[in-house]
């Protein structure tokens, strides 16, 4: 018998660990359904623009001053060497460019320029539009619970 037999067999129909399995490939399945969906709308928006690099420009959205490309790798969870070409790539498409940190001329900071916020503004209007398809069979109020079971799971402090 195999071990995934006996863990069956071990475990009542139903279990916690079985729903919770279920949970974790629902998940799993939507991921990949939300990232199909966005990457299609991205092609289709003509902009000539990676996920990983739609990414990035909405990473330097948030920040109020050009921030480092160190701060831009922990902020999107990567190594530095990931954000060094993805810069490369948005910086050849003059949507971003590298500026000297006026403290410490061996910091290099990255900013938006105008066609990189020219950019963002049609991204935001894909990511709209795909989030529209995605959520499309949810009523608001059904919305409204996803977005807070959502925070739960993705915001808990202390959890990776």
């Amino acid at each position: 018998m195999t071990n995934q037999a006996m863990d069956r067999e071990d475990r009542p129909a139903g279990s916690a660990a079985d729903r919770d399995g279920l949970l974790a490939e629902q998940l799993l399945r939507l991921t990949r359904r939300m990232h199909r969906i966005n990457k299609r709308y991205l092609e289709e928006s003509g902009l000539g623009i990676t996920p990983a690099q739609s990414r990035l420009l909405r990473a330097l959205a948030h920040y109020d001053e050009p921030p480092r490309m160190a701060d831009l790798a922990a902020r999107m969870e990567v190594v530095p060497r990931a954000v060094t070409t993805l810069v490369d790539g948005l910086e050849g498409g003059g949507r971003v460019r590298r500026v000297p940190d006026p403290a410490n001329r061996r910091v290099i900071r990255i900013e938006l320029t105008e066609a990189g916020r020219e950019a963002l503004r049609a991204l935001r209007d894909a990511r709209r539009s795909a989030a529209q398809d995605i959520l499309a069979p949810l009523t608001a109020e059904q919305r409204e619970v996803f977005g807070g079971l959502l925070s739960a799971l993705v915001d808990e402090p202390g959890r990776h």
